[in-house]
């Protein structure tokens, strides 16, 4: 058997069975090449082990660095990134750094693109205006998986102060902060950083404070006081418009307008304030690595900062704050109940040497494992044909959440092991690999 090539350690074994019936193994390097040629081509892929290196540390020259120290220090703290700050640290510890891919490296394109703005003013008025909107909304979802929203009714006063309140809570006192401090994923309110700092994968440069309303929010004594009143007021405003939204979005499936609330897709909410602190080496790291959602739907505020980049057509294009305006997302359960008409695409937040930037992310969705349930997700019925099979399998919401918590944020779509034809959607995630294809003697 020819031996592995000198470099073995950056490359990524498949295991497959040639046509031929000769057995071959194949070595994928992360340059992210195309993937072409006959020869794989013809391979008959049984199975897929890659670990994506751009999500994990970058190696440290020292050999007597002990990551699992540092990380556990860290924690321990319970200060989050805003804490490494006020120490008075300039250098960003090892922790943060991120091996990025070329892909990431890359500027956000100079070109035309822009993410699409929806105007959603009279839609309640006039069918005409409604319409346009619904067709909007359908291309939007197509092509970017992405649209920013204005004159959508969330009072401008209201979204002012839930950006206020949140910065509040992170810059409070670090003894008023901690009792709020926790790794268990099923509180309903908990202050972290990282959600999957003891993994493998880099850290990134933010903190995060999350609320779970699955309806209602929780006892109003169980929150901060710091921002009690505008998390209340604000999960109000978000969910009705987020009703509005999924009308929309049903309308233009070709649905009943009240299909994808009638699934409870409104029903469950978990709201993150995130903060990302000035970076003094926005370079090394991430503020959030690339990833997409798996919720049905994401809606977001966000400051004037900026720092938001969507994956699009092979380039990074940045999502500028916008006053008034409110960000959506699909998601990967609304991707996979879609069958693909609407598609969950990649995005991330850059680390800056401004800050802080505050933006506060809903996802419609319960991400606590607790309330996991048997509920099934699959392509909806009314969209499938003989043209149009299903492109995934059907899912339980227990499922989903195991998936999440056990993967992480690792640079994947969580939609890959859901495919009916996995194989091809291994290598359609907007990553591709350098092949060298070594026969067996």
């Amino acid at each position: 058997m020819k031996p592995w090539p000198e470099n073995e350690q950056n490359y990524y074994k498949i295991s497959s069975f040639h046509p031929c019936p000769k057995r071959k193994k194949i070595f994928l390097s992360p340059t992210f090449s195309s993937l072409q040629g006959t020869e794989s081509q013809n391979l008959d892929l049984l199975y897929f082990s890659a670990k994506f290196p751009f999500m994990e540390s970058e190696s440290v020259g020292d050999s007597t660095y002990d990551r699992k120290a540092e990380v556990q220090a860290f924690d321990d703290s319970k200060t989050g990134v805003k804490g490494l700050l006020d120490s008075g640290m300039t250098k960003i510890p090892s922790m943060f750094y991120v091996k990025l891919d070329p892909l990431e490296n890359t500027k956000p394109s100079d070109s035309n693109f822009s993410i699409p703005i929806i105007d959603l003013q009279d839609i309640y008025k006039s069918s005409l205006l409604r319409c346009q909107v619904v067709d909007q909304i359908r291309s939007a979802s197509q092509k970017w998986g992405f649209f920013q929203v204005i004159n959508h009714g969330v009072p401008k006063d209201v979204m002012d102060e839930m950006i206020s309140g949140i910065c509040r809570f992170h810059e409070q006192e670090a003894e008023l902060k901690k009792p709020f401090y926790s790794r268990d994923s099923n509180k309903k309110v908990r202050y972290f950083s990282n959600s999957k700092l003891f993994r493998d994968y880099a850290a990134t440069w933010r903190d995060t404070i999350s609320f779970v309303a699955n309806p209602d929010l929780l006892n109003p004594e169980q929150l901060p006081a710091v921002c009690r009143d505008i998390v209340f007021e604000y999960a109000k405003q978000v969910r009705a418009l987020g009703i509005i939204i999924f009308e929309l979005l049903s309308e233009a499936l070709g649905l009943n307008s009240s299909y994808l609330k009638d699934m409870d897709a409104a029903e469950a909410l978990h709201i993150m304030g995130n903060y990302y602190p000035h970076c003094p080496e926005p370079d090394l790291t991430l503020g959030l690595t690339k990833h997409t959602d798996f919720d049905f739907m994401t809606i977001l505020l966000q400051d004037q900062i900026g720092g938001l980049q969507v994956l699009h057509q092979n380039q990074w294009v940045d999502v500028p704050p916008m006053q008034g305006a409110l960000v959506v997302n699909i998601g990967d359960i609304l991707q996979l109940m879609s069958n693909d008409k609407f598609v969950s695409v990649y995005h991330r937040v850059k680390a800056k040497t401004v800050g802080p930037r505050i933006s506060v992310t809903t996802f419609f969705m319960d991400l606590t494992t607790s309330e996991c349930t048997s509920q099934v997700y699959g392509p909806i019925k009314e969209l499938l044909s003989d043209e149009n099979p299903p492109l995934y399998r059907d899912v339980t919401r227990k499922e989903i959440m195991e998936n999440y918590y056990a993967k992480g944020l690792d640079g994947n779509s969580y939609l890959i092991p859901l495919s009916s034809a996995r194989c091809q959607s291994m290598f359609n995630v907007h990553i591709n690999f350098r092949v060298l294809i070594i026969p067996y003697n």
